[in-house]
Order: C-alpha cells, then sequence, then structure tokens
C-alpha cells in the first residue's frame, strides 16, 4: 500500500510541474516520462518497501545524481502546490515523513 501510494505521489508531482513548466495537458512530455518510469522502477527495487521513508530522508541513494537533481528540482516546485491539487496525497506524504529510516527487506 505504501509503495503504490509513494508511486503516484511522485506521477502527481511530475504531472504537476510538467503541466506549469512544459505546457503538457493530457500526457507528459518525453524528459519528464522517462523520469517517471525512471522513479516507478527505483520504486520497485526499493531495498524497504513498505517500510521506506521520503527519498530525501533514506540512507540508500538509488537515483543516479542528474535523475536526483531533477526530482528534487520537481519537488521543489510542486511540493507546496501539491496541498492544493492533490491534498490526500500531500497529506500522507507529509505524515511519512516523520517515519524513521525502515530496515532492509531480506
Amino acid at each position: 500500500m505504501r509503495m503504490v501510494r509513494e508511486e503516484k505521489t511522485v506521477q502527481a508531482m511530475i504531472r504537476v510541474y510538467c503541466r506549469d513548466k512544459h505546457g503538457t495537458r493530457d500526457s507528459l512530455c518525453p524528459d519528464c516520462e522517462e523520469l517517471r518510469a525512471y522513479a516507478k522502477t527505483r520504486l520497485a527495487n526499493c531495498p524497504f518497501q513498505e517500510a521506506k521513508t521520503p527519498c530525501a530522508k533514506c540512507q540508500v541513494h538509488c537515483y543516479k545524481p542528474a535523475m536526483r537533481d531533477k526530482v528534487r528540482e520537481i519537488m521543489r516546485y510542486s511540493g507546496p502546490r501539491m496541498a492544493h491539487r492533490h491534498p490526500v496525497l500531500a497529506l500522507f506524504h507529509f505524515m511519512d515523513g516523520f517515519k524513521h529510516p525502515g530496515k532492509r527487506r531480506k
């Protein structure tokens, strides 16, 4: 459940950013679509899974530095706008920020 919600949150943040910055409506631009697919893959391979904290608090940085910078930029822009556009996802993301780092799955 946590990983599904995390994926929805990341996708929503990328959509908000792409719509506002790149003027897209029904789909993502190629760069944002590439980042969305990359983030989905990284989440699927996360060693913490349901015990996962937000990536910014994680002890293991599984994103490549360039992709991590892109995600950071998107989250800086989208984060404040999420409370208005996706309030439930924003609330859960905020609450997840209080979790202690999880243990890796075996």
